[in-house]
């Protein structure tokens, strides 16, 4: 029996790779471990970790890696610290990363050094700030690469990997925004005490490189909510550098009764929320993902996703309040739009499960080559 190690550092990433801890945790194949660490740990966050246990998973190891809002270096070291620890009792056969942050940094760090396969979710793509610099990175220290779609892995061949180890599988969270288990829009509503008939999603990350920036940014951002007339459930940003500017600058939406601010929300209570929204605003992925699979337009803010965010939903803004304005009236003009298809079909856990359970996928070799393009 193979067992699989799955890290998670943040909500967001948690809600795109549970379908493929499902997957393998029902399966007598494998033995699922899960390392919790980053956000999930934080109070300021909602301590989401308590959401990962509500699912019964049998084996969690808890490991608190926060240094500082400033110190995504020092975050780095520790969490390979913690997990280098970790892998040293338990040996794990497989180790899952996802995305750009610095805890799959880390994770595929510590499995390289250690001998041990790195898998890697949704490499091969491009956004921009330091994400794309880590998701990279975590590439190249991965043995094995699960992507979104044929670009991403064309992108990864031309860095250097060999076509038989990339898997086009789609975006794992399809698989549960199409899910017949998500809770209704009214449980949703009770739950958070969310009063609006009608609202937008907001989702607003520091951009780690526009620093120099970010206090105007985010004041511009807030007085264009505040100028605006409708509602919004705010959720906090993520925690790299400058979070707490943002959050300064949310405090005046603070008991306002158009506004509800929240820590996090649960996955599945999210995309509910988000398939009923009248639009979605922020930086996040959630804008360029999760949005146009429903149909829902979304403001895509600034630079964090540039070069990634396009679509016939997304509406550019600058950080502009006449800009936004616009965009905020243009959003709201487009109603319920086409959905847009471009990550998949909401088959990711299958099409994994039936990776894993190949006869040739556990002969992976641990020695990585380069493959030089004809």
């Amino acid at each position: 029996m193979k067992r699989i190690l799955f890290l998670t550092g943040t909500r967001a990433d948690f809600g795109k790779i549970k379908s493929l801890i499902e997957v393998c945790n029902n399966s007598t194949n494998f033995e699922v471990d899960i390392f919790v660490t980053g956000m999930h740990m934080h109070k300021q966050y909602g301590e989401t970790v308590v959401e990962i246990e509500r699912c019964g998973y049998p084996r969690l190891f808890k490991f608190l890696n926060y240094t500082s809002e400033t110190s995504m270096d020092l975050t780095l070291a520790k969490t390979i610290d913690g997990l280098s620890s970790y892998i040293k009792e338990y040996r794990p056969d497989l180790i899952i990363v996802h995305g750009d942050r610095v805890e799959a940094l880390a994770g595929a760090i510590v499995g390289a050094l250690n001998n041990i396969l790195v898998g890697h979710i949704e490499g091969g793509e491009v956004s921009g700030t330091i994400d794309e610099l880590i998701r990279h990175s975590v590439s190249k220290l991965s043995h094995i690469h699960f992507v979104s779609n044929e670009l991403a892995k064309k992108r990864l061949v031309q860095m250097g990997e060999f076509e038989n180890q990339v898997f086009v599988i789609g975006s794992p969270d399809i698989d549960v925004m199409f899910s017949k288990n998500l809770p209704s829009l009214q449980q949703v509503k009770e739950y958070y005490g969310i009063p609006f008939e009608n609202f937008a999603v907001v989702l607003f990350h520091p951009v780690t490189t526009e620093q120099f920036r970010l206090k105007k940014d985010a004041e511009i951002f807030v007085n264009a909510m505040l100028q605006d007339n409708g509602n919004y459930v705010v959720i906090y940003p993520n925690n790299d550098m400058g979070t707490s500017t943002i959050l300064k600058a949310y405090e005046s939406l603070i008991d306002h009764p158009r506004f509800r601010i929240f820590p996090s929300l649960r996955f599945e209570y999210f995309l509910r929320l988000l398939k009923n929204a009248d639009f979605m605003m922020g930086n996040s992925s959630a804008g360029i993902r999760e949005a146009p699979y429903y149909g829902i337009p979304s403001i895509n803010l600034g630079s964090r996703q540039k070069n990634r965010a396009f679509g016939e939903t997304i509406i550019h803004a600058d950080f502009d309040l006449e800009s936004i304005n616009t965009a905020i009236s243009t959003a709201r003009s487009m109603g319920k739009c086409e959905p847009q298809f471009d990550f998949g079909k909401g088959n990711s856990s299958d099409l994994f499960y039936e990776i894993l359970s190949s006869p040739g996928f556990w002969d992976a070799s641990h020695q990585k080559q380069f493959n030089d393009l004809a």
